[in-house]
Parts: C-alpha cells; sequence; structure tokens
C-alpha cells in the first residue's frame, strides 16, 4: 500500500480547490452580481422562436460547459481587461472541477474541449498560446456580436443578475442541470411569477418534466420559494384555479451595493475653539441690528 510522506500531505492541503479558484476570479472581477442579458436564457417576444442559448446546454446535458461560462461571464464582467480572461489550462480545468476526476494532463484538454464548446455556440471565442487559454466574451444572445456590457434601455438588451453567493456558498456544486437552467427563468423575471410546465417547451426549449424537476430542486435547496395564488373560475368544478408562484430567496437575490458615508472633515481642538468663539462673535454682533431694527 502505498503511504504519503508529510511533504505531498503538507502539499495536498496547500492546493487550492475549484471553489477557491472561482472566489479568487470572483475577487478579481469585483462584482457582488453578475450581469447576464435575459436573451440567453429566452429570445425577445418578436424573435422567429422563444428559445435562448440556454436551451442547447440543456438538451445537450452540458452542465459543465454552463457552468463554465456563467463563470466566465462572471470573470469577464468588469471589463478591466477587454471583456477578456487569461488562464493557465490547469487553472482552467480546476475552475471546472474536472481535476478532481482526471489526470492533469486529461483536465487540461477537457478544459480546453469546454471552451471550444462554448466558441461553437457563438457565446466566447478561445485562443490558446502554450498551456495559456485567453476567453473573449460575446454577446449572449449567440448571435457571435461582440460582447457589450448590458445596460437595460431596450428589450434586447435586459439583464438579470446573478449574485456572487451562488459561487462563493457552493450552490453552483450542488445545482444539476434542470436545477441550474430553472434558477435562470426564475431570475429573469419579477417576483412572484408563474413558471407553467406545459409552457416549456414552446418558451424555453426542453420539456415539462425536466421544467418541474429543475423547481423542485431549487426548493429543496432553498434558493427558490413558491406560494399559491387562486384565481376566480366560474366554470371550474371548484370555482377557482390554483397556479403556484416563485420567487428567489434571499440567498439568490441580487445584493444591493453599500452605500457610503460621506467623509467629514477632521476637526482639532483649536479649531473647535475657533469656531465656538466665532459662533459667539456671530451672535453678539446679529443680536445688535435686530434690536435697533425694533424700535
Amino acid at each position: 500500500m502505498k503511504t504519503t510522506t508529510p511533504a505531498e500531505r503538507d502539499m495536498q492541503m496547500a492546493k487550492a480547490t475549484g471553489r477557491d479558484t472561482r472566489t479568487a476570479i470572483l475577487k478579481r472581477s469585483i462584482r457582488s452580481n453578475v450581469p447576464l442579458r435575459k436573451a440567453f436564457v429566452q429570445a425577445p417576444r418578436d424573435a422567429a422562436s422563444r428559445h435562448g442559448p440556454l436551451a442547447e446546454f440543456v438538451t445537450g446535458r452540458d452542465l459543465r460547459g454552463l457552468k463554465a461560462y456563467l463563470l466566465i461571464v462572471a470573470a469577464c464582467s468588469s471589463g478591466k481587461e477587454g471583456w477578456k480572461t487569461r488562464h493557465d489550462s490547469a487553472v482552467w480545468a480546476r475552475m471546472m472541477d474536472i481535476d478532481q476526476t482526471a489526470t492533469e494532463q486529461a483536465a487540461r484538454t477537457g478544459a480546453w474541449r469546454t471552451l471550444r464548446r462554448l466558441q461553437d455556440r457563438n457565446l466566447i471565442t478561445c485562443t490558446r498560446t502554450g498551456t495559456e487559454i485567453t476567453v473573449t466574451l460575446l454577446r449572449e444572445d449567440g448571435s457571435g456580436a461582440p460582447y457589450e456590457r448590458p445596460v437595460g434601455q431596450s428589450e434586447q438588451d435586459l439583464f438579470l443578475q446573478i449574485p456572487a453567493a451562488f459561487w462563493t456558498k457552493g450552490y453552483d456544486e450542488l445545482v444539476d442541470l434542470p436545477a441550474l437552467a430553472l434558477l435562470l427563468v426564475v431570475a429573469r423575471e419579477k417576483p412572484w411569477s408563474k413558471f407553467p410546465a406545459e409552457k416549456a417547451p414552446q418558451w424555453y426549449g426542453w420539456s415539462a418534466d425536466t421544467h418541474e424537476r429543475g423547481l423542485k430542486k431549487l426548493m429543496d435547496l432553498g434558493l427558490v420559494e413558491r406560494k399559491p395564488h387562486f384565481t376566480k373560475a366560474p366554470l371550474a368544478p371548484s370555482g377557482f384555479i390554483m397556479a403556484y408562484l416563485y420567487q428567489r430567496t434571499t440567498i439568490m437575490r441580487p445584493r444591493k451595493p453599500r452605500k457610503t458615508a460621506a467623509a467629514k472633515p477632521a476637526v482639532t481642538a483649536g479649531t473647535t475653539d475657533r469656531t465656538k468663539n466665532a459662533a459667539k462673535t456671530t451672535s453678539t454682533k446679529t443680536a445688535v441690528p435686530t434690536a435697533r431694527r425694533g424700535r
């Protein structure tokens, strides 16, 4: 039986994990929320099909690719590198947790293949120089157009937000593909909306069963909550129709930016005394004219 030396144990304890790597990427981007155009989930109403690029991930069972894409959006969303991010292929592999089940070389190859799939879907471009891979973000609608930060001024430019806690708290490690897809669907709509499973094939491009399993998993994880909604229906046997409304729980809602208090000027003891004396002098001077006007 192979024994592990103390040096090898120390190395394993010191080695960064996939979550460590994802957290470091988010910290570098300096964003508490990651913006993602809603067109990635569902095309605008005037489109020939309502299916967004997300449908290809779900029908292709590409959970690894979807997770990688969302993290790339997070890494590039600050725009500091011109919507690019660059890492060694080993870092990309660790970011995607491929290193947990593959040798180093196989993990590097797996990371490159995952990125190439995203490129084939016109969501990114990727280039490789030696062991370094550079990824450039493209527009989320899969059109291949250059990426620009969404500002929400048109329907094609509306965006949802994913809080960084999704990665830093490890929820990305708990969701399966239906759950992750439905998390984006729920995030796309306003709080307490309906998400009828029978509309999923037409609206999103996946089955009603996938839709229902995704919502159930999100509720089991505490990422989404629901409540019943009753509508009067005179011709229904019960006289009403019940449907569930859903919204994200607090942990998955966008974080509000912290308000910074205005800095107050420093006041020294000498300044305080002079201020008090000046106030007394002003008060005395003001009182005399007031008394004269009273006469």
